[in-house]
């Protein structure tokens, strides 16, 4: 029995070990925050000293979670995982791979090497032609050659509907096959992980001014749905807004007092949409009075900062690409979502940074969004661990290439559009125009104190 770890992990560890008996590739899900590097880590140790393997390497979407790996394998293992001599392995990002010269290629076949692949949904394909370039590596250069493999997810799909490498896909109905699985009910039940409390801020009259050369219209709208649908405004556009980020921090603000006055170090995050809108929301934090860390990829030792404000009393965390998976902060417990991102895959993971439990009073998790209709949605979906119209591919053939995803290799590419974006958005709620050539189109946008709050209890 392994006294320190839970009862799931112990289960998967078991099932594991009795799948490699015939089969060496292993896929788990387990829902975000429930411990899966943890599990693996456990599961590369049995396997140590069952005398099966003789390296253990891990593979990662960011430095974060990489370093992470690191830790807790070293921790668990008593051995480091930092690729040098005498340790037991190491641990890459999935971008270094196609960097690695051939001598860290030949391990795979002068070692028995166990392979863990964190996060694998960014591994696209099962075909090395059609795969990403991530996957591509796994493909041509692991899949065949290492003695077991453990691919990990707690979201296991793609917004771009292609195959994840290493999963395997009923026929004829391409549904996604798991070798363990671990729900989020589940983890709350258990309490593995806290019960997530969805907010979603609306407004009961928005008001729109148009000025199209010189002639000046009003409109009113009842919700945010509406002016999106209706109205040339953008959700970017409400993003960057500064009544609606202020309410919207000011609800995030509220409820991170009353968490603290049980758990004084309990943390929020803000996540926002590029570096440009992160200053913004840092700037409201700041006229509030609040303590607060601002992260990004451009931040100089990011890691080195946010393993600073993990053991700090620090209130919030505003960052942009650097905490939406993977990246273990327990203290966590409130969330503002600010990310023009809408995709459920991205969604589900950044409220996974909140949903890891510390202890028997911090039982809930608290994510604030504005009542955009497809993040509206997407919560009232996330009791669904796997989505059935996100568990199955829509055609097992050939996909037409196409570009990729936000979740693809290009992890953090998009920093500059989005940067471009959000300016826009910002220019255009301010009432100025957006046309750089001409000024024929201006609007402004004014929300009134007329705010509602519907509350999703998931569980």
């Amino acid at each position: 029995m392994r006294v320190s770890t839970r009862k799931w992990q112990t289960q998967c560890i078991d099932t594991a070990l009795d799948h490699y008996i015939t089969t060496p590739h292993f896929f788990c899900q387990a829902t975000p925050g429930a411990g899966k590097t943890r599990m693996a880590a456990e599961l590369a140790r049995c396997l140590l000293e069952q005398g099966k393997i003789d390296l253990v390497l891990c593979f990662a979407p960011s430095c974060q979670v990489v370093d992470s790996f690191r830790s807790t394998f070293s921790a668990v293992l008593g051995k480091r995982l930092d690729g040098l001599i005498g340790a037991v392995g190491a641990a890459r990002t999935y971008q270094a791979m196609e960097y690695q010269d051939q001598a860290f290629w030949r391990l795979f076949d002068d070692y028995r090497v166990f392979a863990v692949f964190d996060e694998i949904h960014h591994c696209s394909g099962y075909d090395p032609l059609l795969s990403n370039a991530w996957g591509q590596q796994i493909l041509q250069k692991m899949q065949d050659r290492a003695t077991f493999t453990l691919a990990l997810s707690g979201t296991p799909w793609r917004s771009d509907d292609r195959r994840i490498a290493l999963a395997r896909y009923s026929n004829p109905e391409g549904r996604l096959i798991c070798d363990y699985r671990y729900g989020l009910k589940e983890a709350i039940a258990d309490g593995v992980c806290r019960s997530p409390r969805i907010v979603l801020l609306d407004n009961q009259m928005l008001r729109l001014t148009e000025d199209v050369d010189n002639d000046s219209t009003v409109r009113t709208f009842p919700s945010i749905a509406n002016l999106l649908r209706e109205s040339p405004v953008s959700y970017e556009d409400l993003l960057c807004h500064d009544d609606a980020l202020n309410q919207l921090l000011n609800l995030g603000r509220e409820k991170l007092d009353s968490v603290r006055k049980l758990k004084p170090d309990a943390a929020g995050l803000v996540v926002a949409t590029n570096i440009e809108h992160a200053h913004q929301v840092a700037l409201a934090l700041k006229s509030k009075g609040e303590s607060f860390q601002v992260v990004t990829t451009r931040t100089p030792d990011a890691q080195q900062v946010i393993n600073d404000f993990k053991n700090s009393d620090c209130r919030w965390i505003v960052a942009v690409g650097m905490i939406s998976e993977g990246t273990d902060i327990p203290r966590l417990q409130i969330c503002c979502y600010l990310s023009r991102i809408r995709t459920e895959l991205h969604y589900r993971q950044v409220l996974g940074r909140v949903l890891r439990r510390m202890g028997e009073i911090d039982d809930q998790a608290w994510l604030f969004v504005l009542a955009e209709p497809t993040l509206k949605r997407f919560s009232q979906r996330i009791a669904d661990d796997l989505p059935d119209d996100l568990a199955v591919l829509c055609a097992l053939g050939t996909p037409e290439p196409d570009a990729w995803s936000v979740a693809d290799d290009g992890f953090f590419s998009m920093q500059d559009e989005l940067d471009e974006k959000c300016s826009s958005a910002s220019t255009a709620a301010a009432g100025l125009s957006t046309n750089d050539l001409a000024a024929v189109t201006s609007y402004q946008i004014s929300f009134s104190k007329d705010y509602r709050q519907q509350l999703l209890a998931v569980f």
